[in-house]
């Protein structure tokens, strides 16, 4: 049986909005186990991006615990937690925020130059990752403004996974892609999760959703449902996708 890699205990996240407390995540009991691809969808407001970004330490909740493992990673400084973050995660977002001063393979090095010493390693490292997400050697000295919106999110896939991260972390990683772009990005997401990278995915899309292992639905706060699929296999893509569709018609999303 998978171990759990990440749980909170009583997850609460609160806004002031004017005065008023707006609670976005209320007293939320979660586990993900070692090797899921967990999906987190809703409606527009149900918290999903919030609890992402307590579960990853990004942003630090009003109440209650997360554990990584078996550190709680709540009370940690800001310092603590960057550290935190560089060791154990890895973050790919809507937005790609390369940095447009350096090319790709410098863009996939400067993070993990911090955690890994060894250059010469490192180097051939992000060269042969670089290279199984379809970027050739002849892309790696461009800049990212001179890459398709869809290279651009491969190369920000590699920089996310270079150091081994314990978790992937994702937030509408295709919502600025086309069709085709974010098929190959999704084909990326489901081969390194094959190969037994833990993901958590907020995604309001089904297609993306289908490449998940399990779905959690939230609803004001707090999760209204879950639903559990295999790994994905797209022949059986058409049962899939009817499974996935009934249960999101029965959350009323």
């Amino acid at each position: 049986m998978a171990s759990s890699i990440l749980k909170t205990e009583k997850l609460c996240k609160s806004f002031s909005n004017g005065g008023l407390q707006q609670h976005v995540i209320k007293n939320m009991d979660l586990e993900i186990l070692e090797g899921d691809f967990t999906i987190i969808m809703g409606a527009s407001g149900s918290g999903k991006s919030t609890l992402l970004y307590a579960l990853s330490g990004m942003d630090k909740p009003t109440m209650g615990k997360v554990f990584f493992g078996d550190k709680e990673i709540q009370d940690l400084s800001n310092d603590e937690l960057a550290v935190f973050r560089r060791g154990n995660c890895g973050f790919v977002f809507q937005s790609i925020y390369l940095l447009e001063n350096q090319t790709i393979l410098d863009n996939v090095l400067t993070g993990a130059l911090i955690v890994q010493k060894n250059s010469p390693e490192l180097v051939k490292k992000a060269q042969e990752l670089l290279k199984k997400v379809g970027l050739s050697e002849e892309m790696w000295n461009k800049y990212p403004n001179q890459l398709s919106g869809g290279e651009a999110q491969r190369a920000g896939i590699v920089r996310a996974v270079i150091n081994d991260p314990k978790i992937l972390f994702a937030d509408e990683p295709t919502g600025q892609l086309n069709s085709a772009a974010g098929r190959d990005v999704l084909d990326i997401f489901t081969e390194i999760h094959k190969n037994g990278q833990s993901i958590v995915m907020v995604t309001h899309d089904l297609k993306t959703a289908l490449r998940g292992t399990r779905v959690l639905f939230l609803r004001d706060g707090s999760v209204a449902g879950e639903y559990r699929m295999n790994n994905y296999d797209e022949d059986d893509s058409k049962a899939r996708r009817s499974g996935l569709q009934s249960f999101l018609d029965e959350m009323g999303w």
